[in-house]
């Protein structure tokens, strides 16, 4: 699975959020693109779908901005890239979503549908509280994240 630039920046921007965000929780995106080097524009088009998800809200006003829709502990790190990417699927293959008419004759698409559920798995074993208060994620052999 390659993930593009709007599911690594979408995926900042949340860490930033949820790291950052003031007593009420919420950030200026002026300040988010400023500290992480990402454009304004990219990062106003980004929060639409996250908003869409129910992984974002928007705070209107004076001092206004976005916060977390949700606790930090309630979003895992695949909600947000589903929300950017639209999947996690490490290939382009109907047999992953049962659609594909060779699925029984295709001698991979067991292998795809495990690699996803092992991307799956992974994605959704991280919490954005733990990306949050953690600066890298160290793997060990059981491709597990250990904080």
């Amino acid at each position: 699975m390659l993930i593009s630039s709007k599911g690594r920046y979408a995926l900042r921007l949340m860490i930033y959020i949820a790291a950052f965000g003031d007593a009420e929780g919420k950030i200026a995106l002026r300040e988010v693109a400023a500290r992480e080097d990402i454009s304004l524009k990219y990062l106003e088009q980004l929060v639409r779908p996250l908003m869409h998800a129910g992984l974002l809200r928007s705070v209107r006003g004076k001092g206004g901005g976005y916060a977390l829709a949700r606790p930090a502990d309630e979003i895992r790190a695949g909600d947000i890239l589903r929300a950017a990417e639209g999947t996690t699927a490490p290939v382009a293959c109907e047999g992953l979503e049962g659609a594909c008419e060779r699925a029984g004759l295709c001698s991979t698409v067991k292998f795809w549908t495990g690699l996803d559920a092992v991307i799956e798995e992974y994605v959704d074993g991280v919490t954005l509280s733990e990306l949050a208060r953690v600066p890298e994620i160290q793997l060990d052999v059981d491709i597990k994240p250990v904080f």
